[in-house]
């Protein structure tokens, strides 16, 4: 079956009236620009950049994973992904405190979304206690009969708030929630986050070579679902790692692939680790 990225592809140039062969030369065999096409094969990321360059391809359509909705009134969602795109995380919170927000939750679904962005502003606020306690209501408000990938995001926002407090084993409790079953899991490239993040909860614990496996165990989890979303994040981070590690060779190494990826999908880079 043809992958998302593939069908995209094919769209963009047939909607161009252009050949396989005009597309590939100089690029690639004909046959496997087919290939990429019919989801036989996963091009890597300078390959990629120069399809999508060749057809002038707009990078966000490769690029986006999306924002959970807390409301039935698009307006409000809308607003939502503006300012979490735009990390303005003072005005986001001051935004969900609003009456009319509250007023639009309707589900526990939606709830559970609201409580969740509430912690990431207190998060990225620096109020840990009360970003835990945002967490830990999103959570309550989750469905209770599985995991879905809201809760699993909730999980291992608590792993790195126990990670910022030294409270290791705490932490990987967390993850472990936060993974479990994560095979038998329904894809969605929010899932990616999850590697991401505890990788940064080991950094902060000062276990460097866990956490790097876990960028590892990222990369590997997002190019099995012929996803990018997160893959320059966690290139990054392994160069940060191999950075203080003084692991040079792999350090340059993840720097190029990350700057393959950042010019490729415009995906921001999180640089705030400590």
């Amino acid at each position: 079956m043809p992958s998302q990225l593939g069908i995209t592809l094919k769209q963009v140039r047939l909607q161009q009236h252009l050949s396989q062969a005009t597309v590939a030369t100089g690029i690639c065999a004909q046959s496997m620009l087919s290939a990429i096409e019919n989801g036989k094969y996963t091009p890597n990321a300078t390959l990629l950049m120069r399809l999508c360059q060749r057809l002038k391809i707009s990078l966000d359509q490769l690029s986006l994973a999306e924002n959970f909705t807390i409301s039935d009134l698009e307006q409000i969602n809308d607003r939502l992904a503006k300012l979490c795109d735009h990390h303005r995380y003072t005005d986001l919170r001051e935004f969900l405190l609003t009456d009319a927000v509250q007023a639009r939750l309707t589900t526990n679904v939606q709830l559970a979304a609201y409580y969740y962005y509430l912690g990431i502003t207190d998060f990225q606020l620096g109020h840990l206690t009360d970003a835990q306690q945002q967490f830990q209501l999103a959570l309550a408000s989750a469905p209770a009969q599985h995991r879905t990938t809201l809760s699993r995001l909730c999980w291992m926002s608590l792993a790195l708030i126990h990670a910022s407090r030294q409270q290791a084993n705490a932490s990987e409790e967390a993850m472990t929630q936060a993974v479990t079953q994560l095979k038998t899991a329904p894809y969605e490239a929010n899932l990616n986050s999850l590697f991401y993040l505890a990788a940064v909860s080991h950094l902060k614990l000062n276990q460097l070579t866990i956490a790097a496996q876990w960028l590892e165990r990222g990369i590997d989890f997002a190019t099995d679902h012929d996803s990018h979303y997160m893959l320059a994040n966690d290139y990054h981070l392994l160069a940060v790692i191999a950075s203080r590690s003084e692991q040079i060779d792999q350090q340059r190494t993840a720097q190029a692939t990350e700057h393959v990826l950042t010019t490729l999908f415009h995906e921001s880079i999180y640089d705030r680790l400590d």
